[in-house]
């Protein structure tokens, strides 16, 4: 299929942007790219598609979200940390069940692709929410997913007594790494290559050295890649305090770093830590709306990125975000730099959206198949509608992407080669139908949880 006449960002070696581009698309693979006229007169017998007036940009990758957590949408606004993380979010998930896990991860699918992410890292997917049934969903979907399932032996935040866990999210070695191992040896690259299954560790303090000693080194031996939360918030540096360490030097010393690992957040670093960081080729995913929603600080991004260090985006969970949609992530990732050091130059739109592409894919390990729109690479891409008003006039197809365009502007997504978005609706499952039972189940975890008179808003409803 010939894909004809939008404007194509290409993010490949030399950042190409064709105007009156095409792709062609063969099986799963872009197998041409270049003027829509050229590949016309090459191709005379192929079908095609004319995307006159839209912007082409490669599958957004995430690098961090949560998928349990968006039938928790809304559901701990506007709190501070240990009430957010203690008295709702781990109370609400340690009633899951693991239909209510499928469902979740159904309307988290739906929303991503829907908004133009083609790839995601789930982060730590807990037993009780039922793995098979995320793997299942990522099959059934049609996106691709990198699957974090949940390691762990100490069930509180930090080693704080106050931030103690829900017991029913409490899993020790055997249910956390060991379940881990056995998905891994299930599901990994399974439906057609778009499953791969990681570890999920939790932040230190939750997790023993001893355990982190054997994940990392299982995680040699296998092939495993980690991802893992760091240096989130003060509490984390003030772990890392403890332990005369700084947060680095402690994950070096459990050989936690290296370039099968995405840290998470990594607000509260130092100059030895962003140093190491790069020494290491160890990943991070910056997470700007959660950070600056929980108050948590904001990422050292411009360091990172001057010395070298690979950073992808991620949305985090809804509960601290509200959406999946990393169009959105972008803009926020472009601005806030801007104003924490009163340099509007210092973070660039074309910075963000490599960030949200190629960067995303190198942090998952990925990069030879998907981030770019080159021949030979997988065809995942999205088409943005710019024949809009708000959307009208722009000049830099990447500016708009970043600073103007959100998912509902996307009107048609592939994946692997295969249309799951088009026209803006959903093409592999019932969007009404995954709305409709998250919209129950979350209902049904609130009440479980005991919830019901504090999930609610701060004004009278009549």
């Amino acid at each position: 299929m010939l894909y004809l006449h939008a404007t194509i960002v290409t993010v490949n070696p030399d950042r190409d942007v064709i105007l009156d581009g095409a792709i062609l698309v063969r099986g799963d693979r872009i197998a041409d790219i270049g003027k829509a006229e050229a590949l016309l007169d090459k191709y005379p017998q192929e079908g095609n598609v004319d995307l006159t007036g839209r912007i082409v940009v490669p599958g957004l990758v995430s690098t961090h979200m949560h998928t349990a957590q968006t039938l928790l949408r809304g559901a701990a606004d506007d709190l501070e940390l240990v009430s957010w993380l203690c008295e709702r979010i781990w109370v609400l998930q340690g009633n899951f069940t693991a239909e209510d896990g499928y469902a979740a991860a159904r309307i988290s699918i739906a929303e991503m692709l829907l908004t133009g992410t083609t790839c995601f890292l789930e982060s730590m997917f807990a037993d009780r929410y039922g793995f098979d049934g995320l793997c299942r969903a990522v099959e059934e979907s049609g996106i691709r997913g990198c699957l974090g399932k949940i390691v762990m032996d100490i069930a509180t935040y930090a080693k704080d007594s106050e931030w103690a866990m829900h017991p029913g999210l409490v899993e020790d070695r055997e249910m956390s790494l060991l379940g881990a191992i056995s998905m891994w040896e299930k599901w990994d690259r399974k439906a057609d290559d778009r499953i791969r299954v990681w570890f999920g560790a939790r932040t230190p303090g939750g997790v023993s050295d001893g355990l982190y000693e054997e994940m990392t080194a299982i995680a040699k031996e296998k092939n495993i890649p980690i991802t893992m939360h760091c240096a989130e918030v003060k509490a984390d540096r003030e772990f890392f305090e403890s332990q005369n360490h700084t947060p680095m030097s402690y994950c070096s010393s459990v050989g936690l770093l290296g370039p099968s690992t995405v840290l998470v957040h990594m607000v509260h670093l130092d100059d030895s830590d962003v140093a190491k960081l790069a020494e290491t080729g160890t990943h991070v995913a910056h997470c700007p709306t959660s950070n600056a929603k929980l108050a948590s600080g904001i990422c050292r991004l411009p360091s990172l990125l001057n010395a070298g260090v690979n950073v992808g985006l991620g949305t985090d969970g809804a509960p601290c975000n509200n959406t999946n949609d990393l169009l959105q992530e972008m803009k926020l990732a472009a601005i806030i730099h801007k104003a924490a050091s009163y340099n509007p130059t210092i973070v660039s739109a074309e910075q963000v959206l490599e960030m949200a592409t190629i960067n995303g894919a190198k942090a998952l390990g990925l990069q030879d198949q998907i981030g770019s729109l080159d021949v030979g690479k997988k065809a995942d891409f999205v088409v943005v509608d710019m024949r809009r008003v708000h959307l009208q006039p722009y000049f830099s197809p990447v500016s708009a992407v970043v600073y103007s365009v959100t998912g509902r502007d996307v009107e048609c997504v592939v994946v692997d080669g295969k249309v799951v978005v088009q026209g803006g609706k959903l093409m592999t499952m019932d969007e009404e139908e995954v709305w409709r039972e998250a919209e129950r189940r979350s209902k049904e975890i609130v009440e479980r949880a005991g919830l019901t008179e504090k999930v609610k808003g701060r004004w009278p409803l009549k």
